[in-house]
């Protein structure tokens, strides 16, 4: 397949034995290995690893060529989910997959909330022409900061229950992410 030719794809939630298809998925995606490492370690932690938020896109020749990723983060000591990383194999970009994995995992994140079991909001940081779509808005309108320099646009929230008012405070991602808080930024 060559860039821009049309690929006809599903959307399921991660299933046992996706690990490596999905490793290779963010090793092309990205110019580092850091994000693949990031979803290891992430997925062996069990306090932070939100089963059911992490979906995957399938060709229809059963490769796996996309992956949204939610995990559990903190507003503060309130629970949150952190959309991270998300990541589509280069040829298979500006075709909507990234969309659509992001949309299945925003969507299981919504039935879990309107449960009424926590977390009840996401946070991203990213393209702030972008993730709009989705419903995020910028973090600082509801008094969210990241626990790092970064161009308030590009860090926003989404509210996952109407019913929910979403805390203010600072982000805390999981030790796996490798951000140190230093308790000046707070």
């Amino acid at each position: 397949m060559t860039l821009g030719e049309k690929v006809n794809f599903t959307v399921r939630a991660e299933e046992s034995g996706d690990e490596a298809a999905i490793r290779k998925v963010l090793l092309a995606a990205f110019p580092s290995a850091d994000e693949a490492d990031l979803v290891d370690a992430l997925r062996e932690n069990k306090s932070v690893w939100e089963p059911g938020t992490s979906f995957v896109a399938v060709s229809d020749t059963g490769e796996i060529i996309g992956q949204a990723l939610l995990t559990r983060c903190w507003i503060d000591s309130v629970p949150a989910l952190a959309l991270a990383p998300c990541a589509v194999v280069p040829k298979y970009q500006g075709q909507g997959v990234g969309s659509a994995v992001i949309e299945a995992a925003l969507e299981s994140a919504r039935r879990i909330a309107q449960t009424g079991n926590s977390p009840q909001c996401t946070i991203v940081l990213g393209h702030a022409e972008y993730y709009p779509r989705f419903g995020f808005e910028p973090a600082r309108s509801f008094g969210i900061r990241a626990p790092f320099e970064v161009p308030s646009e590009a860090f926003m929230a989404l509210n996952l229950n109407p019913e929910f008012e979403l805390p203010s405070g600072t982000v805390i991602y999981p030790a796996e992410f490798g951000i140190e808080i230093d308790d000046e930024d707070i």
